[in-house]
């Protein structure tokens, strides 16, 4: 498979149902996510998705982490197991860590003769055709560390060019791969150097990494864990030598990374070359273009919430306070789980920060523009975004008040987050990524009256959203240049845009190939409190990011080309800081009209922004008919299709399609039920 399309397939998909553990996923997804963003979004997945959801398509890899591998074959034999072995049989990609490289063997035989601990049988995926045996080493102890271990593996260097002859990996209960230098279709990748304590086979050293072709894909299974960092680890009083352990894999940590990346270069992905740890969150800037509301809000929050040990303990949060980036107090150093580390607010009541301080984003261009809107609009200074957070390295702009309901009740209408880091970005369906400096990520939050759900049902705010963020782009300042970028609505709430490629001449898009790309996104959370929604809308937009897609500026940048052939002048860049002020005015505008009038005065220039008017689908719950998607409906914003025959002529059919209830792959034509 070329690299292109594998980037084109942007997501590596991680188990995280039965069978797994909580240390696995967490390893997995840490050391996954920080070696394979901005290019891939790294997500965790559980059983309904990978048998009913339509994953195949987008998926560049699919990763089965450690755990047991016996409730994966509860959870996926017959059809599950078919799916994974169609998929990668068909060109994709397969990691096994640990139990999922026991389970993706033609044998697991797990502790044979040890009553408490046996397991044995046939395996369906067999993408290893011979025995998955183990453990390698004694001791091993369900949710214990009693037998974990550093061990040391000697890869071969021929098949995994970029790393060392030998790698540390963090070992509890994995397996060796029995006479794995016999098949034809196997590799052997790396070897156990320490005596093992089963038989191996004839070889001369037990295998403990293995790759395997199998049709037009490949999959790779381990006896180890090389996703395991010692940053994650933490001593155990139970099991003193632990620490031992931790502290062996922490002066390796380099060899590791270079080891995992060039086990998912063996898969053909796109991988950072930086040995580059999960950012560290940085301090979160409160500021106001109003001073004493901006004190009242404080005062509410300490009133409200109170403190607890000096912190402001929200419902997931704990935040520290301060009025001065002078008078933060320092930090544990050390490594901590974003979700879990004290985060520092630093409150700006009569003045903005230091430029020092926000490097990646000016505040007070951010704020002039924000005024520049209404003011060229002609219209009264608004709300969204007069009180704004800003960090340069954060979490998630969303879950930072939509995971905090204490906090969240209290912030005014139209209080905003943006930063330019997410290293816990969220997405529909539970995606959660690193996002890179570059995308415009921006939360916020917009109060409505329950008693308004009828006339303005919440449905629509998505739409409003994907429609405010196009706004602000085409409608970026008064000259009209900006109009041409070829951006477009995906519905329900993605934002799409022409291939910089195809910019120049649309004829020369190859058949089948997608012509426009995904480059942002909403994703909108609800609350009630007191007959009042509390909504957040989450907004995500590649704006000067050339990964893992394309960008708003990399496509100026084409249009630019085309534009110096014909001897006009370039347009220039986009800013952030414009962008950000463009599309909280638009957006505010949208919503005081839809609370009183609904969606319908923005169907029209919706229609003009989508991508789908007159498309042929095929809905897959509706024993795949073929439709025609002629709209969306005024109440409740469903997507209208009506079925045609073999001639496209109408036959009177009509589906009205949920938003949430329906997953729309777009450039195949498939609509197909969400469970």
């Amino acid at each position: 498979m070329q690299l292109r399309n594998l980037v084109d397939k942007m997501n590596v998909l991680v188990y995280t149902g039965n069978g797994t553990t909580t240390d696995s996923i967490k390893h997995t997804l840490y050391s996954l996510r920080t070696l394979l963003s901005p290019y891939y979004a790294v997500i965790g997945v559980d059983s309904k998705v990978l048998l009913n959801e339509p994953w195949q398509s987008k998926t560049a890899l699919l990763v089965f982490p450690g755990g047991a591998d016996l409730p994966f074959c509860r959870q996926f034999n017959g059809e599950g197991n078919q799916k994974f072995s169609k998929f990668v049989r068909q060109g994709g990609k397969y990691l096994g860590l640990c139990a999922g490289g026991y389970y993706a063997s033609a044998r697991c035989e797990f502790e044979v003769g040890n009553k408490e601990l046996e397991v044995s049988g046939p395996r369906e995926l067999k993408f290893f055709p011979g025995i998955a045996r183990g453990t390698a080493f004694g001791g091993f102890q369900y949710k214990s560390e009693a037998g974990a271990r550093s061990t040391i593996l000697d890869v071969d260097e021929e098949k995994l060019p970029g790393c060392g002859r030998t790698v540390y990996n963090y070992y509890n209960g994995g397996g060796v791969f029995v006479d794995a230098d016999q098949f034809s279709n196997v590799e052997v990748l790396a070897t156990y150097r320490d005596h093992v304590c089963v038989d191996f086979g004839s070889g001369k050293a037990a295998a403990a990494v293995v790759g395997c072709s199998v049709g037009k894909g490949y999959a790779i299974l381990t006896g180890t864990h090389p996703e395991y960092t010692h940053l994650l680890m933490k001593k155990s009083d139970s099991v003193p030598d632990f620490e031992r352990v931790i502290s062996e894999l922490r002066t390796k940590e380099n060899e590791r990374l270079a080891f995992l990346r060039s086990l998912l270069h063996k898969f053909g992905l796109k991988v950072n070359d930086d040995s580059l740890a999960q950012p560290t969150l940085t301090p979160l800037h409160l500021t106001s273009l109003y001073p004493e509301k901006l004190q009242q809000l404080v005062k509410s929050m300490e009133t409200n919430i109170g403190y607890t040990n000096g912190l402001l303990k929200c419902t997931t949060d704990r935040f520290r306070l301060s009025l001065s980036a002078e008078n933060l107090q320092k930090l544990d150093q050390d490594f901590q789980v974003p979700e879990e580390a004290i985060k520092q607010l630093v409150v700006h009541i009569n003045s903005l920060p230091d430029r020092k301080d926000t490097p990646f984003f000016n505040l007070e261009s951010y704020y002039n523009h924000l005024k520049r809107f209404w003011t060229r609009y002609n219209h009264p200074m608004g709300d969204f975004g007069s009180t704004l957070i800003y960090g340069e390295v954060l979490t998630s702009t969303s879950s930072l008040m939509d995971k905090n309901a204490n906090l969240l009740r209290l912030l005014p209408h139209g209080f905003t987050i943006t930063g330019t880091t997410q290293v816990s970005g969220k997405g529909r369906g539970g995606n959660v990524w690193i996002n890179p400096p570059g995308v415009l990520a921006v939360s916020t939050v917009m109060k409505l009256p329950t008693s308004y759900s009828e006339r303005a049902p919440i449905v629509f705010i998505q739409y409003l959203a994907t429609l405010a963020y196009i706004e602000a782009i085409l409608r970026y300042d008064e000259s009209g240049l900006y109009s041409t970028i070829p951006l477009r609505i995906k519905w329900p709430n993605d934002i799409y845009i022409l291939k910089p490629e195809f910019v120049e001449d649309v004829s020369k898009i190859p058949h089948g190939e997608a012509a426009y790309v995904k480059v942002g996104g909403i994703l909108l959370n609800t609350n009630i409190f007191d007959e009042q929604y509390h909504m957040v809308a989450g907004c995500g937009l590649n704006v000067n990011n050339a990964a893992p897609t394309t960008s708003v500026n990399s496509v100026i940048s084409a249009i630019n080309e085309v534009r110096a052939k014909k001897g006009l002048t370039g347009i220039p860049p986009v800013e952030m800081e414009v962008v950000l002020a463009g599309f909280l005015y638009h957006l505010e505008r949208m919503f005081n009209e839809f609370k009183t009038s609904g969606f319908s005065p923005f169907l029209d220039l919706y229609y003009r922004r989508w991508l789908h008017t007159g498309q042929i689908v095929h809905i897959q719950h509706q024993n795949n008919i073929r439709a025609k998607i002629t709209g969306i409906t005024e109440d409740w914003g469903m997507l209208i299709a009506q079925e045609v025959d073999s001639e496209n002529n109408l036959t009177g059919a009509r589906f009205e399609l949920q938003p949430d209830g329906n997953s729309f792959d777009m450039f195949n034509g498939l609509i197909s039920k969400k469970n």
